[in-house]
């Protein structure tokens, strides 16, 4: 009887480190497998990007965010795209209004650069510049990025409404680049402002 019972002893006991085991390998397994990208799904999501930036969702299939500052990348990706949501409302409104003057005059937006004189690409760079330099350091010095504490309306009262206009503002940025860059194409390919081609469109039905 001892016997039986010392072998039944020790085959529960290899018994039992045979699933301590099993469970160590599949969580290792488990760290191990990769997180992928919510946005595509048959990549793996960037080391970098793990959510806590306004509209992460892994998107970075060059993966150049391995390689580059990430909060320098996020405040030149709300720069361009504040510059570009201006830049669609300044087509379309250009073609409307025009300032008194010979260097307002024209309409089509690609045409009008041409027009700009030496002086005017003077000021055009100077202030580009200066906007570069004053807000240089804020890229590095821990704060959150592209945040320049712009809220003359007070719209941000607490932190889960300016949390929601950072993800707000962050989908209209890139919707914004796009839809220059469909605008300019769209000029060079037609010849036709944005208004003349809305004019020019046919139903489709």
């Amino acid at each position: 009887m001892a016997f039986v019972s010392g072998v039944s002893l020790g085959t529960s006991r290899l018994a039992g480190r045979a699933v301590s085991v099993r469970r160590a390998k599949s969580s290792v397994t488990m760290m191990m497998e990769p997180t992928m990208s919510k946005s595509i799904p048959f990549l793996e999501c960037p080391k970098n990007l793990d959510g806590t930036l306004p509209g992460d969702v892994g998107f970075d299939p060059l993966y150049l965010s391995d390689n580059i500052n990430l909060k320098y990348a996020r405040a030149s990706e709300l720069k361009h795209g504040r510059i570009c949501m201006l830049a669609v409302l300044g087509i379309v409104v250009q073609e409307i209004i025009h300032l008194p003057g010979p260097y307002f005059s024209e309409s089509n937006p690609i045409a009008a650069i041409y027009k700009i004189p030496v002086e005017g690409w003077f000021q055009i760079i100077a202030f580009i510049c200066a906007v570069e330099l004053a807000t240089f350091k804020r890229n590095y010095d821990g704060s959150p990025p592209g945040n320049y504490e712009f809220d003359p309306l007070k719209l941000a009262k607490d932190d889960q409404t300016f949390k929601k206009y950072e993800e707000n503002e962050i989908v209209h940025c890139r919707a914004a680049m796009v839809g220059w860059f469909g605008f300019f194409a769209q000029q060079l390919v037609t010849g036709q402002n944005v208004l003349e081609q809305l004019g020019h469109m046919k139903p489709l039905m």
